[in-house]
């Protein structure tokens, strides 16, 4: 009998320290965003709640940056990770709703870059993962004749509005980035 007992107070605690870390990880996943990318304006997200398909929700963030979401209302993704909406939503609907809501949000479509001046077909174009400057440039059409490969301006996005600053080919480019390739004078 002791052997019994000690068998499933061993096998309890094991379960317990499994079931910790899947607690920690899990934290952790909700809390962090590796990449830092915040949400914008034109990106295209999906908050699908596993099990629960009337709560599940695509679409387009807009320039007011509010997604209107079922039982909790407007609320702000705007300059969030998809980390922090997740943990947002799991919260909000952990409890009244349901017991333990299982919620990812995913970015479907990240919101364009834009890149004009000496550029073949100057305009708006969808981000790609891993997008440098050369490679805008190459999707732009490449360079124009007149254009300079060396002088380049490139506008962000960030909470007090926008910071400018030279760029080369190798700058990494991120959505909502406008990119200016000036004219060489020679």
């Amino acid at each position: 009998m002791r052997a019994v007992m000690k068998s499933i107070l061993l096998l309890s605690a094991k379960c317990l320290m499994v079931l910790s870390m899947f607690s920690v990880v899990s934290n952790v996943l909700a809390n962090s965003d590796p990449s830092g990318y915040r949400l914008g304006a034109g990106d295209e997200i999906r908050i699908h709640v596993f099990g629960e398909d009337d709560l599940s929700v695509e679409t387009t963030l807009g320039k007011s940056g509010v997604v209107t979401y079922p039982y909790l209302g407007e609320l702000k993704a705007v300059g969030k990770t998809t980390a922090e909406l997740q943990a947002f939503i799991t919260a909000g609907l952990k409890g009244d709703y349901l017991i333990n809501p299982s919620v990812l949000v995913s970015i479907t479509t990240y919101r364009p870059f834009y890149i004009y001046g000496e550029v073949k077909r100057p305009g708006g174009y969808p981000y790609q993962p891993g997008l440098t400057l050369e490679r805008a440039v190459a999707i732009a059409g490449g360079f124009t004749e007149r254009a300079s490969t060396t002088k380049f301006m490139l506008s962000k996005e960030n909470t007090q509005g926008q910071e400018k600053e030279i760029a080369n080919l190798s700058t990494e480019i991120k959505p909502g980035d406008t990119i200016l390739v000036k004219d060489s004078f020679f």
